[in-house]
């Protein structure tokens, strides 16, 4: 069966959101990471797609979505999702994200709990644990997000490098070294080099004190919808650096793991076939 991916364009939360759909159904959004965009998802909207009607947004500041000053701190990338529902008129969704938009998943289930029917969370440690755990051996790994921080230096260093740039964190939390090579990985090189675009996935780190702040506020409330963690097992900040069962079980009530191997960050990518699998046995039931 084929399935048709279109590409959309909408006003919401004050931005130019894009976003990739296909499939009819109950409605599954998948969000993507650092450093990708919603091309993350290519292995996984075509088979999701022949059972669910799939949306796969560009985060703010990413892909071909705007990339405005501020506005990235994670209640507010959330609420980025709830006005594109708005817009869409979808009432609730089950709900994928992946990295970064992991972060925003996890404040759109605390926040907007009546939108959501069961959560999906992959290769995640949810930014208050990794503030509260942060100690030498993690800065080693964790070191992105310092730099990332820092004002206006990641931009000028990497503009001109974004392959250099790209090709170590790839090549780094990647399982098989050359897991994202050819295509791909020309796909994100040109996708980094479009004018703001370093800018906006910085910004997204720059949030993490709001973030964190936020996180803080309500850390003793759970998360009560059905939650899958999925992590891959061999990267090195996070299934090798963290009990991923005891982290998500300090965040969700209702939890189900899942570990990938021959994996690392990105899953999805390195080992679609487990995750589609993962992904699509954990939907089962969602009706809409």
């Amino acid at each position: 069966m084929s399935i048709e991916i279109k590409h959309h364009t909408v006003q919401a939360n004050g931005i130019r959101q894009h976003y990739l759909e296909a499939g009819k159904g109950a409605p599954v959004v998948l969000l993507h990471g650092f450093p990708e965009t919603n091309f993350a998802w290519r292995f996984q909207i075509p088979e999701l797609a022949k059972h669910y009607r799939v949306i796969a947004p560009d985060l703010r500041g990413y892909g071909e979505t705007d990339k405005p000053a501020g506005g990235y701190d994670k209640r507010n990338m959330a609420n980025d999702l709830v006005e594109l529902l708005k817009v869409l008129d979808i009432p609730k969704i089950a709900l994928v994200g992946h990295d970064r938009g992991a972060r925003v998943a996890t404040r759109f289930a605390k926040d907007h709990p009546e939108l959501l029917d069961r959560l999906v969370v992959m290769d995640n440690v949810p930014t208050r644990i990794v503030a509260r755990e942060f100690s030498p051996a993690l800065a080693k790994s964790y070191w992105f997000f310092i730099f990332n921080q820092v004002p206006d230096l990641p931009e000028a260093l990497i503009a001109g490098r974004e392959d250099l740039w790209l090709r170590h964190l790839f090549s780094d939390w990647c399982y098989n070294p050359l897991a994202i090579d050819g295509k791909a990985f020309d796909t994100y090189v040109e996708a980094y080099r479009r004018p703001g675009a370093l800018r906006g996935a910085m910004s997204d780190y720059r949030a993490i004190i709001e973030d964190v702040a936020q996180d803080k506020v309500d850390e003793d409330i759970k998360i009560a919808c059905p939650t899958l963690a999925l992590w891959g097992e061999d990267f090195h900040a996070v299934g090798k650096m963290f009990d991923m069962k005891q982290v998500w079980a300090e965040m969700a009530s209702d939890l189900r793991t899942v570990s990938i191997p021959q994996s690392g960050h990105l899953p999805q990518e390195e080992q679609p076939q487990l995750v589609n699998e993962a992904l699509l046995d954990f939907l089962l039931g969602w009706k809409g």
